[in-house]
């Protein structure tokens, strides 16, 4: 069946019209230093150098393909694969130490696995050393002979495409796919959507449907957004070639990139830039070859930022030049990168007077293939906020790597543009919410929205590692960065943060990596670069933190506080104590103020015993490594004649896209208020569990989020045990379950649910 309109992949692209509207920073924004380029800061370590890429010719990368052909049966049989499951090697990378990291796509009785994708490690004598996978399960469907056909899956996806305000949508062919990025694997058809989107940008909507039962799965945009004088980068040097008594804008020594005149077409490569003196553009924005001269140059600097820093040559790395278009349709207030052109193509801006051509865009473009041709983040959700982020963390590196007068280095996205004409920056990555829409930290529902949006977490994170918090002024500009959890980040500075975001891209992350999957793969890189449990490891961490994702590292001991403990007396009680130093070496646990009868073991740091007096304890817990660091730990221990349960397991009914419904638990019998770590156990059946939105809602009418709408969650139910802090409140009373359905389609029930006090 049809989803709601509210389900829909974001639109890819640049901008997404007014709602990109931003503040400007505040006046007069303190500086905890003195006015310097963020060049200068250097970091905590060098990298090293076994990790860094190994430059590969076009021969050497063919061969380790080829090899990697040859043995991908082998592998697939090392990773325990089924006997239908093939794999197919997509690209390849080597580090000077010999470690060879290649990318596969997933195959299953010769369908494509959407959401298959891998990529194994090998060490220099061949033996895998690891495996990054974007589905952990086992890939198999009971058939692979579709009972809905190609036809129906194409009224569909022209359909989705025509509810978002596509135009001369049209779906050419569908493909018989395996989907397993999601839930359980299932037989399915993929079809994209051509056309054009509603702001003119082309239209790549890849629809996926179930194959037995017609519904839709999943979709997502596959068009990304976002000497010669330029418009923004005034007079620069750009690659050309001549061609008999004229030149033509084709850069020989970077892969052949070329640069065209679309005049205003939507359509096609356009016209070649030829000039019959080698002398391009004139700075204004009437001549045509000046936007042509930006996006050229663009180009350049981004290819030679890949090439000097990472090692990589060229957009996949095999040396090839992509090509740029501009002036592209009338008044395109927007910029585009489509992989399957291999090209970037740029707007001229409203009414045609602010090409986005600065260098800052076409870095951002230009990375949207790199991803494309390492870990290929899905466009929608939390990876595609990864991907969107990517791009504007690359675009930034590579200005600072520019240093030029004309466009300092900055972390401002889209700052020379003007596309609004009010001379503010499309996004800001020091505090990504003076946008008016980014978000500053992740939280569960980020996926849900706009990924130019759900990329502010990231944008945030590469701000944080580079600079730290706080306020401070680089290269002219005014920053104050806060944190999520309100403690101060150490920056790691910006070359290293560059280098361990490339290499989790480019090595660890897969097409669905989400947020924590991304501090996982840049924890491994930073790992590789500066060794584990260096301070840029730890400072790495805790940028992520800083953003709401995961916990802090200490550098010596780190203990997790376990939060409020509740036992009942005279019953027997335990608590494992969580620890860990960045020294080597056995830990020591220590405890002071545990109820009576309760004991810690100094080795291992189980807390065990019987509690034999009611009441309330203040227990610390300290920790110690060889090496004399110590960490501690303050937590409530409750001992308690008994612990109530209170249930409700009527069935609710939730209305499809309707109102709030209730559940009620009446609680008597209680003394004072709720506890801490009140538990909220829910059972709740719908066939689509990220359109709903689940509360507590206490006594007084106060409402505890349980749980936030998702768009991108397709699985069924939602079964969960929640902790709420609800110790304000009078624990007597009717507490209520509000459940709401956000989205149209999909429906469901409230199975039951308790509180546990």
């Amino acid at each position: 069946m049809i989803r709601s309109p509210h389900k829909v992949a974001a639109v890819s692209a640049w901008i997404v019209g007014a709602a990109l509207i931003a503040v400007t920073l505040p006046a007069g924004a303190a500086s905890a230093e003195s006015d310097r380029s963020a060049r200068t800061l250097t970091v905590s370590a060098q990298p090293r150098a076994g990790a860094l890429a190994a430059s590969l010719s076009p021969g050497e990368r063919s061969a380790l393909l080829s090899a990697a052909e040859a043995g991908a049966a082998r592998t697939a049989a090392a990773l325990q694969l089924g006997a239908q499951e093939k794999l197919q090697p997509r690209s390849v990378l080597k580090d000077a130490d010999g470690t060879v990291h290649t990318r596969y796509e997933r195959t299953y009785a010769g369908l494509p696995v959407l959401g298959g994708d891998l990529v194994v490690h090998t060490g220099p004598d061949g033996a895998i050393t690891g495996v990054n996978k974007a589905t952990e399960g086992p890939v198999a469907v009971a058939s692979t002979t579709p009972a809905r056909s190609a036809d129906s899956a194409k009224s569909l996806a022209v359909g989705r495409a025509e509810a978002v305000g596509a135009k001369e949508a049209k779906a050419d062919s569908a493909r018989s796919v395996i989907w397993a990025a999601t839930g359980t694997p299932v037989l399915a058809w993929e079809t994209v959507v051509g056309g054009l989107q509603p702001d003119g940008t082309p239209n790549a909507l890849h629809v996926v449907t179930d194959a037995t039962t017609g519904e839709k799965l999943f979709e997502y945009q596959a068009i990304e957004t976002g000497t010669g004088t330029g418009q923004y980068n005034g007079q620069v040097t750009i690659g050309t070639t001549k061609s008999g008594t004229s030149w033509t804008m084709t850069d020989g020594g970077r892969g052949n990139h070329k640069t065209y005149d679309l005049n205003g077409g939507t359509s096609g490569t356009g016209t070649l830039y030829t000039d019959p003196d080698d002398v391009w553009g004139t700075g204004q924005q009437s001549n045509r070859q000046t936007a042509g001269v930006d996006a050229a140059y663009g180009a350049q600097a981004t290819w030679d930022y890949y090439k000097d820093v990472h090692g990589r040559s060229g957009i996949k790395g095999d040396g090839v030049g992509a090509y740029s278009r501009v002036h592209y349709g009338n008044a395109y207030v927007n910029a585009f990168w489509d992989d399957s052109c291999f090209c970037m193509t740029y707007g001229d801006g409203s009414a045609n007077n602010n090409p986005l051509t600065s260098l800052d865009v076409a870095a951002h473009e230009m990375s949207h293939g790199v991803t494309a041709a390492t870990a290929k983040l899905v466009y929608s959700g939390e990876s595609g906020g990864l991907n969107e982020a990517t791009s504007d963390i690359m675009a930034a590196a590579v200005e600072f790597h520019v240093n030029s007068a004309a466009d300092p280095g900055d972390y401002l996205v889209g700052e020379k543009i003007n596309i609004f004409g009010d001379g503010k920056p499309l996004r800001y990555m020091d505090k990504p919410s003076k946008d008016g829409k980014s978000k500053d930290s992740w939280y569960s529902g980020i996926g849900s929205i706009d990924v130019h949006y759900s990329s502010g977490p990231a944008n945030h994170w590469f701000y944080l590692a580079s600079e730290g918090s706080g306020p401070k002024v680089v290269n002219g500009v005014s920053y104050d960065s806060p944190t999520a959890d309100n403690q101060p980040v150490t920056p790691i500075g910006r070359d290293a943060a560059e280098r361990i975001w490339y290499r989790a891209l480019s090595t660890y992350m897969t097409s669905t990596t989400n947020y924590a999957a991304a501090r996982t793969a840049t924890l491994q890189a930073a790992a590789d670069l500066y060794g584990a449990n260096s301070a840029t490891y730890i400072n790495t961490a805790n940028a992520w933190a800083g953003i709401a994702v995961g916990s802090r590292i200490a550098n010596g001991v780190s203990v997790t506080n376990p939060g409020t403990q509740n036992s009942v007396v005279d019953k027997a009680a335990s608590l494992q104590v969580q620890a860990t130093s960045t020294n080597p070496g056995a830990l020591s646990y220590a405890a002071t103020g545990l109820p009576a009868g309760l004991s810690i073991n100094a080795s291992t740091g189980l807390i065990s015993g019987t509690p034999t007096a009611l009441g309330s304890s203040s227990v610390t817990v300290t920790v110690t490594d060889t090496a004399g660091s110590t960490s501690t730990a303050t937590f409530t221990w409750n001992v308690v004649s008994a612990i109530t349960t209170f249930e409700n397991t009527a069935d609710v009914q939730i209305p499809d896209h309707g109102a709030a419904v209730y559940s009620d638990i009446p609680v008597s019998g209680m003394s004072g208020n709720a506890p801490g770590t009140l538990k909220v156990d829910v059972d709740i059946k719908h066939t689509w569990r990220g359109d709903l939105t689940v509360d507590l809602v206490a006594p007084d009418g106060t409402a505890y989020r349980l749980k936030d709408a998702n768009i991108s969650d397709s699985a069924d139910d939602v079964v969960a045990t929640y902790t709420v802090n609800a110790s304000s409140e009078t624990a007597n009373g009717t507490w209520r379950l509000k459940v709401q359905d956000m989205y149209s389609f999909d429906t469901g029930y409230i199975n039951g649910w308790k509180l546990t006090f």
